[in-house]
């Protein structure tokens, strides 16, 4: 194969058979079921990377259910999205997303960097309740219900939110196990229609687990829920901070110098 069939057919792994195809990446009847709970501020700060920012120390915790998306099938997620700013500019930081399906495990992380780990999320209505759960293997690790479309909410309102920035992390390491790419990556969805949007009285469960720790973001108040249905397009991203230019290096040695200095003086 010649060098520049290489590069021009390089966009995925196995360059010969790729784990997912080229885009763009349609969802129709993409069904959203999100909990928002208010959590331990601390540990978020934990988490939230620079530069972006806390809004509130609140978590959105959430299933989907994806069963018709262009390339990828047939497949539900479960994960956690902290509400967060980045210069004024209010959005969503995704923070660990689990789900079911190789190909956009493979296709979200290579691509945007999103959280994705293999798991067994499902989301279903059992006879009055909408019913989310997430098994890491054999052991639950996160259980949401909600009564099932008690109170309608407006669509257009519940489009303009799909329609917000989301943040991610995208981390891709170098053959000798360094960071080769380490960027704060913005995506949005696109091309929103919502179906119908509902809202009811809501729990939600998370428990500990090693390689799944949903649990430490832990859950002190259940303020919402809600219930959403909509076709839409999942956007390609574009680096917003990169971890690794020399500014941002030049800047990390000189916080750390600073912090250094003060140490010293005290």
């Amino acid at each position: 194969m010649k060098h520049e069939t290489v590069r021009a057919n390089a966009f995925a792994m196995p360059l010969t058979n790729p784990a997912f195809p080229p885009g763009p990446y349609r969802f129709v009847n993409r069904e959203y079921f999100i909990i928002q709970y208010r959590t331990d501020p601390d540990a978020l700060r934990r988490i939230v990377p620079e530069p972006l920012e806390l809004a509130e120390p609140v978590v959105n915790y959430e299933f989907i259910r994806m069963p018709d998306s262009t390339g990828f099938g047939d497949y539900t997620e479960s994960g956690q999205v902290i509400p967060v700013s980045y210069k004024g500019q209010a959005g969503s930081f995704v923070h660990q997303m689990f789900l079911n399906d190789h190909p956009p495990i493979a296709g979200g992380r290579e691509l945007w960097g999103f959280p994705k780990k293999l798991a067994q999320p499902n989301l279903a209505v059992e006879i009055d309740t909408l019913v989310g759960t997430l098994n890491y293997g054999s052991v639950r690790i996160a259980t949401g219900t909600m009564g099932y479309k008690h109170r309608a909410l407006d669509a257009a309102t519940e489009a303009r939110k799909l329609a917000a920035p989301n943040f991610l992390l995208k981390i891709i390491p170098h053959v000798d196990g360094t960071a080769r790419i380490c960027e704060l990556v913005r995506f949005h969805c696109e091309d929103i229609t919502v179906k119908g949007a509902w809202t009811g009285p809501a729990a939600l469960e998370l428990y500990s687990h090693a390689l799944a720790p949903v649990a430490e973001l832990p859950v002190l108040q259940v303020l919402s829920a809600k219930h959403v249905v909509a076709d839409l397009t999942l956007g390609l991203g574009t680096v917003v901070h990169d971890y690794l230019s020399p500014a941002a290096v030049s800047r990390r040695r000189g916080t750390e110098s600073e912090i250094l200095i003060e140490g010293n003086a005290g």
